[in-house]
């Protein structure tokens, strides 16, 4: 039960349930401390009528008054206590009668059987159908003393009546389910909107549409939701124009000084100065590679439906990418191997090139000297798989969960020591998503880390 639609509908049924049943339970308590003294005292009334209609009048046959007592919606005990039991109208379900109540109405008292029936919960008395639960009184009939014991019979006053309600009962819960699903389901569809619509935010996408058009709490909170749309919208594209803006700015400048210092490096100078220089092109450098990763993200973020998607065979590109970086894994005398059969795949070419491109100097930068670094392309019905294995310094949970975040590097320590930007991730992430693929990573600290991208086929 984890959407909102179920516990709403669910817990709205549950109350529906258990207000039954405590109303039921108040009805039955209502009837046992007030309504039952009141039917018994209505009953001692009618059975004392009978009795004085039956002392008056000797000359009817009692056994013919009776019956038709019976048969117009009563259920009558005559006994004179000596082994005369007469029943008329409908069966008792119990017969059980105490000796003492006979003998207490034999003697001229009166038997109120129905205040003294017992209390059950879940059975009012008054639908008890038991002889205890009659009234009881003396009655004379030529010259003998009998005891008369009767009630209603339920069944043939309220047989319809029973059907009825049991109809109406059963109709209104069906029909309050109904509602409850129904009104739920248009109660809920509002947030369940907002929920696509947040999720859509979160990816990146500001463009919502939301067609809540409620005047009440709800509809204030998609009015909100729709105004802070907008600003994220506006931020998010001040954002990308700022970063585009200044690395454009920053890069001509850059070009100028690496040309400079070209110039200077033509001369003749001295250990000292060579050093310096040297340190400001590598930093220099870095700077461009800064800018130009910035650029290639901001390019990435504005023309996410722009990409230019064609057929080509990864495994040549990614050989490529080896080939590329050669010298670096040589230096640092790495053991290359992969496994990359020809496999075709539709996507945009130098964007993917960027992800092989990532991965790979990622894999060297962090690997361990004399280190192992294995490629693999496979396919599945769906997808196709490419991972990139090493056996570098690895990461704990806690960075791998950061590695996405832009400008994040793993071991702050070596920053100045490893060179990067920081963003290569970043960007090996949005290539990915804008494919509608996935990346996953494992890694253990000091043991090595594995990058597996999943391109579907479609």
């Amino acid at each position: 039960m984890k959407s909102l639609y179920s516990k709403f509908a669910v817990t709205t049924i549950l109350i529906m349930f258990f207000s039954g049943i405590l109303s039921f339970l108040f009805t039955n308590m209502y009837y046992q401390n007030h309504l039952k003294k009141q039917n018994d005292l209505k009953m001692v009334k009618i059975a004392a009528e009978i009795s004085g209609f039956l002392h008056s009048h000797e000359q009817i046959n009692l056994n013919e008054y009776l019956e038709h007592l019976g048969s117009i919606g009563y259920q009558l005990y005559l006994t004179d206590g000596q082994g005369m039991n007469e029943f008329y109208g409908a069966e008792f379900r119990e017969r059980e009668l105490s000796k003492n109540a006979v003998n207490k109405v034999l003697n001229g008292k009166t038997y109120h059987g129905i205040i003294h029936f017992p209390h059950k919960t879940f059975v009012t008395g008054f639908f008890a159908n038991e002889l205890k639960n009659t009234v009881g009184v003396p009655i004379e009939y030529e010259n003998k003393t009998y005891g008369l014991f009767l009630r209603p019979d339920i069944k043939l006053l309220f047989n319809e009546m029973h059907f009825m309600f049991g109809w109406l009962v059963a109709g209104m819960i069906l029909i309050s389910m109904i509602f409850v699903l129904i009104s739920t389901k248009f109660l809920v569809n509002p947030i369940s909107k907002l929920n696509k619509a947040t999720k859509l935010i979160a990816e990146g996408d500001f463009g919502i549409q939301l067609s809540i058009h409620q005047k009440d709490e709800i509809g204030a909170l998609a009015a909100s939701f729709k105004k802070m749309a907008s600003k994220l919208e506006n931020v998010n594209e001040m954002r990308k124009e700022f970063i585009s803006n200044i690395s454009h700015d920053i890069q001509s400048p850059l070009s100028n000084i690496k040309g400079y210092i070209k110039l200077l490096k033509s001369r003749k100078l001295d250990n000292e100065e060579k050093h310096y220089l040297e340190v400001v092109e590598s930093e220099v450098t870095r700077l461009s590679n800064l800018t130009k990763q910035l650029l290639l993200l901001s390019s990435i973020d504005s023309k996410k439906d722009l990409m230019d998607v064609k057929r080509f065979d990864v495994s040549e590109q990614i050989k490529t990418v080896i080939r590329q970086f050669q010298w670096n894994l040589s230096e640092k005398e790495v053991m290359m191997s992969y496994t990359l059969p020809e496999t075709y795949v539709s996507g945009d070419p130098s964007l993917l090139y960027s992800v092989w491109e990532n991965l790979l100097t990622n894999a060297i930068k962090y690997n361990v000297d004399n280190g192992e670094i294995d490629i693999s392309l496979t396919e599945s019905d769906s997808c196709f798989v490419i991972t990139f294995r090493d056996t570098g310094i690895g990461m704990d949970e806690g960075e791998v969960k950061r590695i996405y975040d832009r400008f994040y590097r793993v071991d702050s320590s070596r920053t100045r020591a490893v060179e990067g930007t920081g963003l290569g991730l970043a960007i090996v992430y949005s290539i990915i998503e804008m494919h509608h693929g996935e990346i996953k990573v494992e890694s253990k600290k000091e043991r090595g880390t594995a990058f597996t991208i999943y391109l579907p086929k479609s």
